[in-house]
């Protein structure tokens, strides 16, 4: 599988080619317009409203299948009305300048394929990009998910066991009776301090 550098390369190669053949058609609808401000505005905004058509495409991400089926449906639209406006300027500018009726013909053609190709292949690499993208954040998220999870769980790990821990024996109460009568007499209570001990177990 291709690295996300890569696949940004790639769609950065396919911008420039889709900015050079909507500037070789804007190009010929104003070389082919008349000399005026109005009519070669007119011949270039097809081309230019074919390449802002496909950045939206691209750059949005689909949320709905019923809105990306419009999306797709008004950009094949626009590239319908662009490829029409453009091939019949194109060729009037190219049988202008010297070539033959069959050049003059088919120069439209390689343009208008080159902005389609540039065209599809600069959205199906946004939506693998976007793709990647998401799919090397869930790690992210599973990870700070963890994380959280595993701060939690010493505090209640911990209370369950000061639960479940066994409580000291007590002693009996003849051994305290015994330290007491240790603490009032001398030799005789240390005796028998040291033989209550042995009568009664640690725990």
């Amino acid at each position: 599988m291709p690295n996300q550098t890569y696949l940004r390369r790639i769609r950065m190669l396919a911008r420039l080619t889709l900015v050079l053949g909507v500037a070789a058609s804007i190009a010929a609808n104003v070389l082919h317009a008349r000399d005026n401000l109005v009519s070669q505005g007119i011949a270039a905004w097809p081309p230019l409203a074919l390449l802002l058509t496909v950045e939206l495409v691209s750059r949005v991400p689909v949320h709905r299948r019923g809105l990306a089926i419009i999306r797709i449906g008004a950009t094949t639209a626009i590239a319908g009305i662009a490829a029409w406006v453009s091939y019949w300027h194109m060729a009037g500018v190219t049988a202008r300048y010297g070539e033959s009726p069959v050049s003059a013909h088919l120069m439209p053609l390689c343009v208008d394929g080159l902005v389609v190709a540039a065209s599809i292949s600069l959205v199906e690499l946004a939506g693998r990009i976007r793709a990647l993208d998401a799919a090397a954040t869930q790690p992210t998220r599973a990870r700070a998910a963890a994380s959280r999870s595993g701060a939690r769980a010493p505090a209640k790990n911990t209370t369950r066991a000061a639960k479940t821990a066994p409580r000291r024996a007590q002693p009996p109460p003849g051994h305290v009776s015994a330290c007491r009568a240790c603490r009032a007499g001398g030799a005789s209570g240390r005796r028998r301090r040291s033989r209550t001990v042995q009568r009664w177990p640690l725990t």
